[in-house]
């Protein structure tokens, strides 16, 4: 016996990404609603290969009966609808940063965390990370494991496509448009400054302290879903890349870890591929892990400059292990540990 699902946010880019991802997994579900704003109504999205859901309208939509909501529809939109369908008698895993800090809502990776799932009846809310800080714990998760961590300083790479399908957009047509001897600001709207052929170290709001929001999320959520007592420093950078986060991340330890012992670690967690040659392409980037589950790490050195420190490379597809996987994961586990259904 399988479960009713609701996909809320189907067009945007997470949100047909979960349909595929739902898809590929063979999500026990007898019944999936792609879900979205009026002005989707009736629109068609894929649901793997051979089916395909026309779009319902999620400002009328009854929740009664369903069972499960993987929401990714924007925080504002999430913070009305998630609470309607928890009340309704769903669980909402939901993909937003609006119920991340929620003391009474579990903020889970599952290859990380899963125990935390255990709180989710408390308001029937599971939050999704946000993708920097998912990639980040998964890699991070073992070698805490192996030895305390007590501090992390890391700068991110992050793709346009953590903007969404407007921010895809405008670094197509922007890259376009300088070709073509066009304006950049003709196609600025998503980003502050020019963002084909730049960088900019700016994601989301600035905060009193300096830091941006983007930021702020990697500080609290590593704390909530690793360790409280962790001190975490983050820099986070748009780059000209359409799919996939890279992160340089810096790890102190309380004890010393050699760079074998946390290859060996790394290389037995699940949802972590090592790949680690001192030599021309012995490393991953955003290119090659593009439409890729796992979390990958390169580049495992000392860092000399504290005691007990070591750096790597940290890479994802953030459209997957950063949002739609780590979704479909969660409900895999809720459904696993707590949500079986007698045959």
């Amino acid at each position: 016996m399988g479960y009713k699902v609701a996909v809320v946010g189907a067009t945007g880019n997470v949100g047909r990404e979960v349909l595929q991802i739902m898809a590929e997994r063979d999500f026990p579900a007898d019944e999936v609603v792609a879900l979205a704003s009026s002005r989707s109504v009736g629109r068609e999205v894929s649901y793997g290969e051979d089916a395909v859901l026309k779009v319902q309208d999620l400002a009328t939509f009854d929740f009664t009966g369903t069972d499960i909501v993987l929401s990714s529809p924007g925080a504002k939109v999430s913070s009305e609808f998630s609470p309607k369908a928890a009340a309704a008698g769903a669980v909402v895993v939901d993909n937003t940063s609006h119920f991340r800090m929620d003391p009474d809502v579990p903020l889970v990776v599952p290859e990380v965390n899963p125990d935390a799932l255990a709180g989710y009846a408390k308001k029937n809310i599971i939050a999704n990370p946000n993708c920097s800080t998912i990639q980040m714990v998964a890699a991070l998760k073992p070698l805490h494991d192996l030895q305390p961590i007590t501090r992390i300083v890391v700068s991110t790479y992050q793709s346009v496509s953590g903007a969404g399908k407007d921010g895809m957009d405008e670094l197509f047509n922007q890259t376009r448009g300088i070709y073509a001897n066009e304006p950049f600001h003709k196609y600025q709207e998503k980003f502050t400054k020019q963002m084909a052929f730049n960088v900019i170290p700016h994601i989301d709001k600035f905060m009193d302290d300096g830091s941006t929001k983007e930021e702020w999320k990697m500080v609290v959520e590593t704390r909530k879903i690793l360790d409280p007592d962790i001190q975490v420093h983050a820099t986070c950078v748009r780059v000209p890349v359409f799919v996939g986060h890279a992160e340089a991340v810096n790890v102190e330890f309380e004890f010393p870890v050699t760079e074998e012992e946390a290859r060996t670690a790394l290389r037995n967690a699940p949802g972590v591929s090592v790949v680690d040659h001192r030599a021309d392409e012995g490393y991953v980037t955003p290119v090659e892990c593009a439409g890729e589950d796992a979390v990958y790490v390169s580049r495992i050195r000392k860092d000399p400059t504290v005691d007990h420190g070591l750096a790597m490379w940290v890479v994802s597809d953030n459209l997957r292990k950063g949002a739609a996987l780590n979704t479909v994961q969660i409900a895999e586990e809720l459904i696993r540990s707590y949500m079986q259904k007698a045959a």
